[in-house]
C-alpha cells in the first residue's frame, strides 16, 4: 500500500507542475482544448494541493529511505531530484512573465528624433488629441505595455501567435487594475489581473476564468499601420522606442511585420482561407465579418454592408496598412470606386458625387471637398484566431 501511495503520490506531484503550465502555454496539443478552467483551478490550488501530497509521501519516502534496498533509495533519490528539476523550470523558467518582461523603460520620441524605421508596422491610439504609435515588433515581445495617452490610462496589447493587437482601458468596476502575461488560451495570449487573479482573454477583452468570468474590459479605438502612415496623419505623435535591455529579444521579431519568421506559431500561411491566413475581421454588435487579406491586395479596396453598417476597407500602396470606413455621409450611403486616371491626386473617387478621396478618409477635390470618412474598428489576424473567438463570423467573398 505504502509503494502504491508513493507511486500515485509522486505522478501527482509531476503532473500538478506540468499541466498547470502545459495548459497555458503553446506545447504540442495544449491549445485545442477548453482546458482553460481546469488550469486555472491548478493555478489557484496549486500550493494546498502540493502541500497534502508532500504530507501523503512523507512516510512511504520515509521509509523506502531508511528501510529499502540500495537501488530503491538511489531511485527515489533520482526520482526527487527530477521532481526539483520540473518544479525549477514550469514554476521559474516556463511561465509566461519569466520569459517575456515589461519594458525597464518606456522611451517615446517626436518624430526628429525617432529611431524605428518609418517602414515598421506599429498600432497607434489617439486620445483626447494626443497620438502615440507602439512598433508592433517591441509590443510583440512585451506583449503588453501600460500608457497614459491625453492624461488616460492605457494598456496598449499584441499577440504574435494571434498576430493581433488591442488596446484597453485597465480599469475594472472603477478600479485602476494591474496586469501580468499569464499564458495562452487557444494561442491568444491571457493576463491575470492582480487582484481576484481573473484571466483575461487579449483577443475580445474578456474575463475567461476566475471570480469576473464574464466580464470585458473597455476596449479603445486603434489602428495597424505603417508608422510613416500614421506620422502622415499624426505628425505630432510620439513614437515608442526600444528599452536597451531588449535589444536581443527585439531582433528576434525584426521579420514579423512580413510574416516570414520561422516560427510555426508566427509564421504567415500566404494561401486563401488557411489556419494561419492572414484575415481582416469587423464586429458590429453581436455580428462578425472575415475579409481575406489576399482579396484586399488584389483589388486594394473591398465594399461590404455589416447589418446596417455599409464598410468600405482599403488597402494602401504599401500593401500592408489598411483602414475601415464608414461609407454613410450624412445619410447617404457613398459607392467607390478606384481612378482610373493615372495622374488623379486621390486615392478613391465617389460614384455618387465623383468627388476624389485620400487614403486617410477624407475628400480632397469635388463637391465633398473636406468631408471625413468615419473610422469602423477593425484587425488584422490570422485566421484560426479571429474565427476562433468570433465563431458566427461570415466569411466575406469578393464577387
Amino acid at each position: 500500500m505504502n509503494r502504491l501511495f508513493l507511486v500515485l503520490g509522486i505522478l501527482l506531484l509531476f503532473a500538478l507542475e506540468i499541466l498547470r503550465v502545459y495548459f497555458i502555454m503553446p506545447f504540442p496539443g495544449s491549445q485545442r482544448h477548453n482546458t482553460i478552467g481546469l488550469a486555472w483551478f491548478i493555478s489557484r490550488n496549486i500550493v494546498w494541493m502540493r502541500l497534502a501530497l508532500l504530507l501523503l509521501l512523507f512516510y512511504p519516502v520515509y521509509t523506502l529511505l531508511s528501510e529499502g534496498r540500495s537501488g530503491q533509495k538511489i531511485f527515489l533519490t533520482l526520482i526527487l531530484v527530477l521532481y526539483g528539476v520540473v518544479f525549477y523550470f514550469f514554476n521559474a523558467r516556463f511561465e509566461a512573465d519569466k520569459m517575456f518582461y515589461q519594458p525597464g523603460v518606456k522611451i517615446f520620441a517626436e518624430a526628429a528624433d525617432n529611431k524605428i524605421d518609418t517602414n515598421k508596422l506599429v498600432i497607434g491610439v489617439v486620445l483626447n488629441g494626443e497620438a502615440r504609435a507602439f512598433p508592433i515588433d517591441l509590443i510583440g515581445y512585451h506583449h503588453q505595455v501600460v500608457d497614459t495617452i491625453g492624461q488616460t490610462p492605457v494598456m496598449i496589447t499584441y499577440c504574435t501567435v494571434c498576430r493581433t493587437g488591442r488596446a484597453f482601458s485597465p480599469f475594472i468596476n472603477g478600479k485602476r487594475e494591474h496586469f501580468r502575461l499569464v499564458g495562452m488560451d487557444h494561442f491568444n495570449a491571457m493576463f491575470e489581473d492582480n487582484t481576484t487573479k481573473s484571466w483575461w482573454q487579449q483577443a475580445t477583452g474578456e474575463a475567461v476564468a476566475g471570480p469576473l468570468k464574464g466580464q470585458s474590459l473597455t476596449e479603445l479605438p486603434s489602428i495597424q499601420c505603417r508608422l510613416g502612415v500614421w506620422l502622415r496623419r499624426y505628425p505630432h505623435s510620439l513614437i515608442m522606442q526600444p528599452d536597451p535591455a531588449y535589444a536581443a529579444k527585439y531582433a528576434k521579431l525584426a521579420d514579423y511585420d512580413q510574416g516570414t519568421l520561422q516560427s510555426s506559431l508566427e509564421k504567415r500561411d500566404s494561401g486563401d482561407w488557411h489556419f494561419k491566413s492572414w484575415v481582416i475581421g469587423i464586429r458590429l454588435g453581436h455580428q462578425a465579418r472575415t475579409y481575406n487579406w489576399n482579396d484586399l491586395t488584389k483589388h486594394f479596396m473591398l465594399q461590404d454592408r455589416l447589418d446596417t453598417l455599409p464598410i468600405l476597407l482599403t488597402l494602401e500602396k504599401d500593401t500592408v496598412s489598411f483602414h475601415a470606413w464608414n461609407r454613410n455621409l450624412n445619410g447617404v450611403e457613398l459607392q467607390f470606386e478606384r481612378p482610373t486616371d493615372p495622374g488623379s491626386r486621390g486615392f478613391l473617387m465617389d460614384t455618387n458625387t465623383h468627388s476624389t478621396w485620400n487614403e486617410d478618409g477624407l475628400c480632397i477635390d469635388g463637391s465633398l471637398k473636406g468631408s471625413q470618412l468615419q473610422p469602423v474598428q477593425s484587425y488584422q489576424e490570422f485566421l484560426h484566431s479571429w474565427e476562433h473567438f468570433h465563431p458566427g463570423s461570415q466569411r466575406y467573398h469578393h464577387l
